[in-house]
């Protein structure tokens, strides 16, 4: 089926970036760049309101020079469909159950104003291991996504009030190549909503995910917001803080970029180097969890809301289980041994 043209009309998901943002929340997310043998990062900030992640990192490198062509399109074959926003109805409607934590540390008091910036942790493997880790999903029959956001699911399961509770979380679909805009960089993300169960199998959630999308799931939220993105800020405002814009309350969302530059074409001085990606957390999702690979590494991060904590010990402790996690069965030690990082103003 030919892609769906939209150019003509505004992105349907600004309008609620915007009524986030009129709430006090954020509105943007962040780019890290490593330059070769340095570990200081520097911090590129873009705004939601105008960029998905695969567009505000494509847009950052042609910013820097780079030639990018044909940004990753979308890679399951299901067609535009307003049938699932129908069947999601329903759970619009329902009540909403948020997570609750057990106790966490609470990390500096937020000052009055604005938020700070989220506190997070960082790692980067190397080439080998990256290859390695891929080759420890696909011996276990399963995606590199899956087998990634299993283990994250795992580390930070122990510091929830209840364990054994199935957890919530937000995956983002790219709908490139079915949804096609004036700018190939706008907001082109839908998402999935999935509940992992305590002791869920990495082949049962590999089939849940696919069996969401075979579903058209993510449609439903794309459809969500072009059918509400002339609803008055007033109602967005109202809906977002009864939480009512979405079907559940999520842990947390889960992102992965994909591979970027394998052939290392790139290499403008303020390109090269390794890739860092930040995914936005919200007070209805207080853990933000990414991934990119660019130039044949491996980066994964994890930043947490400040109304959950503001201690950066919080991540870096979830960051160190998720490694020795995906680590645990790779031939060689990893040496992906990076300390805490904190966003900059």
């Amino acid at each position: 089926m030919k892609a769906a043209t939209e150019a003509g009309l505004r992105d349907p998901i600004q309008p609620w970036y915007e009524a986030i943002g009129s709430l006090g929340d954020y509105v943007t997310f962040r780019f890290g760049h490593l330059a070769p043998g340095s570990s200081e990062i520097r911090w590129v900030v873009l705004p939601h309101t105008r960029f998905d992640g695969i567009g505000g990192f494509a847009h950052m490198l042609r910013e820097g020079g780079a030639e990018i062509g044909t940004l990753p399109q979308v890679a399951h074959p299901s067609d535009p469909s307003w049938w699932p926003f129908v069947r999601a109805l329903p759970r619009l409607l329902g009540p909403r159950r948020r997570v609750a934590w057990g106790d966490l540390e609470s990390g500096p008091a937020v000052a009055g104003g604005s938020l700070p910036d989220p506190v997070m942790a960082w790692r980067l493997f190397s080439e080998e291991e990256t290859v390695a880790l891929r080759g420890v999903a696909r011996e276990a029959g399963v995606t590199a996504n899956t087998f990634l956001l299993k283990h994250l699911d795992d580390s930070l399961r122990p510091e929830l009030a209840d364990p054994g509770a199935s957890v919530p979380w937000m995956i983002p679909v790219n709908l490139r190549g079915k949804i096609n805009r004036k700018r190939d960089t706008a907001n082109h993300s839908s998402y999935i909503a999935i509940r992992i169960a305590p002791g869920q199998g990495m082949k049962d959630l590999h089939r849940d995910v696919y069996r969401r999308l075979n579903r058209g799931e993510h449609w439903a939220a794309w459809r969500g917001y072009s059918a509400t993105q002339w609803l008055p800020m007033s109602w967005k405002r109202f809906l977002l803080k009864h939480d009512r814009a979405m079907t559940q309350w999520n842990l947390g969302l889960f992102t992965n970029l994909g591979v970027w530059d394998s052939e290392k074409a790139i290499n403008q001085g303020d390109l090269r180097g390794a890739w860092l990606v930040m995914a936005t957390v919200l007070r209805c999702q207080m853990v933000g969890a990414a991934c990119i690979t660019f130039q044949g590494r491996l980066s994964i991060t994890i930043q947490v809301h400040p109304d959950l904590t503001t201690s950066p010990a919080v991540p870096e402790r979830w960051m160190q289980r998720w490694v020795g996690r995906l680590t645990a069965d790779l031939p060689v030690k990893p040496r992906c041994d990076h300390p805490i990082a904190t966003v900059p103003e």
